[in-house]
């Protein structure tokens, strides 16, 4: 068993693994400022580059699924304890991605490159703003809860996890996932989009599509109102509706504030 200075600071390096690993996707998808981006590096056989890039997309597809699920979690902690597992959680994502980073494989080829500058800087503005929204949706929901940290901090005071509250502040009031708008606007938002890029676009966006039913069901499963925020909200797309309403939320009540 871990103590609780150890499983604390077991918990603040898997956050920063994280946040290194978060800061390192901007350049790569943005093909700027790293060692290796998602269109450097040497050109092998688009067959075969395909074949290592889509491995490596069900791989952190796979893990980062799999360990969401509560059946997982149930298992895991067996072994795993409780108060890392978030923690750990977010390292195997982290040690994914870096796998998906280190391995990716150029594939040559341009479908679009926009060649105006103002088109270039309002795609490289969208692809900021994207990262910006992704950051400050998980602050809304708390952000600390999300990755970890809150987890082992209240381990460090001897205090017992207790669960973060349904709540629907800012956005969450107009779609159910602003956290996935996010990163849809960080996976298109390209000046030049190339074949690699592409791909990852397409798998990413289909992943976000059957990742949200999972994890919609599990919503539903621990919160019972949110069979009735799902009818309401749409899911990436808000709609006219949602956009007239009111500072209430979309279940008639005031947000309330964030839980810590």
């Amino acid at each position: 068993m871990l103590s609780r200075t150890a499983a604390f600071f077991y918990g603040v390096a898997c956050y920063l693994a994280f946040f290194a690993t978060f800061l390192y996707a901007i350049g790569f998808l943005g093909n700027f400022g790293v060692p290796k981006s998602i269109d450097s590096g040497p050109q092998v056989p688009f067959t075969y580059a395909l074949a290592i890039n889509s491995a490596l997309l069900g791989l952190f597809a796979l893990q980062h699924s799999v360990m969401a699920r509560p059946w997982f979690k149930a298992a895991w902690t067996m072994i795993v304890p409780i108060p890392v597992e978030r923690s750990t959680h977010v390292l195997f994502s982290s040690l994914a991605l870096l796998l998906l980073f280190w391995k990716w494989q150029p594939m040559g080829g341009v479908i679009w490159n926009v060649g105006s500058t103002f088109g270039r800087l309002a795609l490289e503005a969208l692809y900021a703003v994207g990262y910006l929204t992704v950051l400050a949706t998980t602050f809304l929901i708390n952000h600390f809860d999300l990755f970890g940290l809150r987890q082992v901090w209240l381990h460090l005071r001897g205090r017992a996890y207790t669960s973060i509250k349904f709540r629907t502040p800012g956005p969450y009031r107009y779609v159910r996932h602003p956290l996935y708008v996010g990163w849809l606007l960080v996976f298109w938002s390209a000046p030049v989009m190339t074949s690699a890029h592409l791909v990852f676009a397409i798998a990413t966006t289909a992943y976000i599509l059957v990742a949200i039913q999972f994890e919609e069901r599990d919503l539903v499963r621990v919160h019972g109102e949110y069979t009735e925020y799902r009818r309401r909200v749409p899911m990436i797309l808000p709609t006219g509706s949602t956009l007239r309403r009111d500072s209430t939320d979309v279940l008639g009540r005031p947000a309330p504030e964030m839980e810590t």
